[in-house]
């Protein structure tokens, strides 16, 4: 099937879809009859979660592409989750609604730079947050996601020399509380880091009932807060085992979709950014991902996601160690 240039260079079908189309149905049909799974973030609006075959975090999203049996895989997320997919599984066909959804805290570590910096230190271990290109992971030891960093990090001795990329605030995290002094790259998620310390305090005056998640991607002030830190499944494990019956969430807003489906009974209050023109903090990377993409990606089965050979054959060895250490440490 013959794809437009002009797609091409926007990195995604925009092909209308014929008026009445029940875009969920038909979705589901092309699934089925070209045997594909459909993957979906936490962070992606929640009818595309609705419609998926798995929804979770990264580490669960990347162990669920290490096993399946199916042809296509469709990542709906950002760039680096269907670069780390291509890796896992390079005979597969894997496919992301829009290419141009990539990553802030992933472009704050530039692969090139970050070799340099590496090579610089050439004593020291180098972990590398899921959240980074493909290029980035091939100079990396070992690759953690937010949900099992600290696990980790702490497999490792005491002594060891470590280099924490891309994520300053999560690798800060990490150092508190495990005593280490790792040596952070100094990189951010545009998402958790302008989430309001003044105003998450407002709403807790207001809502004192009310326990507070926090991503550890988030700034210190912020994380001091918190009565639960974690990622994105953690937090939402803990809402749905805590007593409380009020949250306020400081990590992407579409979590709460999950949230409020698995507690309908509870109450969940977004965290807000700093800028005073928005109630909620969104990854409008996240958002390129709609329902429209989604049907014309499966229907035409692009953009795909490659990687080159070379470089996939590094960065595999970092991301089958994360997956090695978490399947020995039951994470």
């Amino acid at each position: 099937m013959l794809i437009k240039q002009e797609w091409k260079d926007k990195g995604y079908v925009d092909e209308p879809i014929p008026e009445g189309t029940d875009l969920k149905a038909e979705i589901r049909r092309m699934a089925s009859e070209k045997n594909a799974v459909i993957m979906a973030h936490y962070y992606v609006d929640g009818e595309i979660q609705d419609i998926a075959d798995f929804v979770g975090d990264s580490l669960a999203l990347a162990q669920q592409a290490a096993k399946t049996d199916a042809q296509i895989i469709v990542m709906c997320g950002v760039h680096f989750m269907g670069e780390t997919n291509k890796i896992l599984c390079p005979d597969k066909t894997v496919l992301v609604p829009d290419l141009n959804a990539t990553c802030s805290l992933a472009e704050s570590c530039e692969a090139q730079a970050f070799e340099d910096f590496v090579k610089s230190h050439p004593d020291h271990t180098v972990i590398s947050y899921v959240n980074t290109t493909a290029a980035t992971k091939a100079v990396t030891d070992v690759v953690v996601t937010s949900g099992n960093a600290r696990q980790i990090v702490e497999s490792f001795p005491k002594d060891e020399k470590i280099i924490f990329a891309p994520d300053q605030n999560l690798g800060g995290y990490i150092n508190s509380i495990t005593g280490r002094s790792m040596l952070l790259w100094n990189g951010a998620c545009h998402v958790h880091e302008k989430f309001s310390l003044e105003k998450i305090l407002n709403l807790k005056a207001a809502h004192p009932q009310a326990k507070i998640l926090v991503h550890p991607e988030c700034k210190g002030p912020v994380v001091k807060v918190a009565d639960k830190v974690g990622s994105t499944a953690a937090l939402l494990k803990f809402a749905i085992e805590d007593d409380a019956t009020e949250f306020i969430v400081a990590t992407e807003s579409g979590i709460l979709h999950e949230m409020q489906k698995r507690c309908p009974q509870k109450t969940f209050i977004p965290a807000p950014p700093n800028d005073s023109t928005c109630a909620c903090n969104e990854c409008n990377y996240m958002k390129l991902v709609t329902m429209q993409k989604l049907y014309n990606c499966l229907k035409y089965e692009w953009p795909q996601v490659e990687v080159d050979p070379q470089i996939a054959e590094k960065a595999i060895r970092p991301i089958n160690r994360m997956l090695e250490i978490s399947a020995r440490l039951g994470l």
